[in-house]
C-alpha cells in the first residue's frame, strides 16, 4: 500500500517535481487549460496521477518519462534558466524548442552569466550533478574588475567566509592580466547561489564577466554561444562516475 501511495501524486506536484515550475505556476498553467493526462483535458490541480501509467503533457509535450535526454547548452548571458518569465525576459527553453521532451537545467547558472548548462529529464543524474555529497567540479572563467594580487588569489584557494558560512578550498589559476584586469579560472566543487561572484567580492573586487566552461569531465569547448548538443553515452557515463574524459 505505501509503494502504491508513492506512485500517486496530485497533477500541480507532478509538474512541479518534473523541475519545470513552482506549484503556484502550475496550479496556473493547469487552469488556463495547457496540461492534459491521458490526452484528456484537466483543469483540476488536486487531480491524482499514477506515475506508472499516466501520461501527463505541458503545451502537448510529455511532462515526465519516456527516452532520457541529456543535452549541453552554451548558454548566452542575458538568458534565464525558469521555463516561463512574468517579465518576458528570454530563457534557455526558447534556444531548445525542438528537443520534443521536458529538460531541466542541472543547477544554477544566473541570467548574467554563460557558458555550459546541462539539462535533462533524468532527475536522478541531475541530482548526482548537484549533490554536494559528490563532489562535481565547476569550472568558471572570470573577468574580475581589478588587477588581482597572488594574495587575493591564494585567498580563494584557501577559502573566504561568506554570509552563509565559509567556502571550501577552491583551484585558482592566473590566466592572464590584461590592463587593470585580471582573468582567472576557477573550479568549485560547492553549489551555492551566485558563489563565485560573491567569493570574488569578498576578495574586494567584482565579477564583470563570468562563463561556465566544465562540468567534472564534461567541457564547453567549441560549441557555439546560444546552440546545443546532445551528449554521447560515454559523456553521461563519465558524468555518472565523475571520472576524466578520454
Amino acid at each position: 500500500m505505501a509503494e502504491r501511495e508513492r506512485l500517486l501524486k496530485t497533477l500541480d506536484r507532478v509538474i512541479s517535481k518534473a523541475g519545470l515550475g513552482s506549484r503556484t505556476e502550475a496550479r496556473s498553467w493547469i487552469g488556463t487549460g495547457r496540461v492534459r493526462v491521458n490526452g484528456r483535458l484537466i483543469q483540476t490541480p488536486d487531480h491524482w496521477v499514477d506515475l506508472e501509467r499516466d501520461r501527463v503533457t505541458l503545451d502537448g509535450k510529455p511532462v515526465r518519462g519516456g527516452e532520457k535526454i541529456y543535452i549541453l547548452l552554451n548558454k548566452p548571458t542575458g538568458y534565464i534558466t525558469t521555463y516561463k518569465d512574468p517579465e518576458g525576459r528570454p530563457t534557455v527553453y526558447d534556444l531548445i524548442t525542438d528537443v520534443g521532451q521536458f529538460v531541466v537545467p542541472v543547477g544554477r547558472l544566473d541570467q548574467d552569466s554563460g557558458g555550459l548548462l546541462m539539462m535533462t529529464n533524468d532527475t536522478q543524474f541531475a541530482e548526482r550533478l548537484t549533490n554536494p555529497d559528490y563532489k562535481v567540479s565547476k569550472t568558471y572563467l572570470v573577468k574580475a574588475s581589478t588587477r588581482l594580487s597572488d594574495d587575493q588569489l591564494e585567498q580563494l584557494r584557501k577559502g573566504v567566509t561568506l554570509n552563509d558560512g565559509p567556502t571550501q578550498p577552491a583551484e585558482v589559476r592566473r590566466v592572464r592580466d590584461s590592463g587593470k584586469y585580471s582573468f582567472i579560472e576557477v573550479t568549485i566543487r560547492e553549489g551555492r547561489n551566485r558563489q563565485v561572484r560573491r567569493m570574488i567580492e569578498a576578495i574586494g573586487s567584482k565579477v564583470l564577466k563570468l562563463v561556465r566552461v566544465a562540468i567534472g569531465p564534461l567541457q564547453i569547448r567549441e560549441l557555439e554561444i546560444g546552440k546545443y548538443r546532445s551528449l554521447s553515452p560515454g559523456e553521461v557515463k563519465s558524468l555518472r562516475d565523475n571520472k576524466r574524459l578520454p
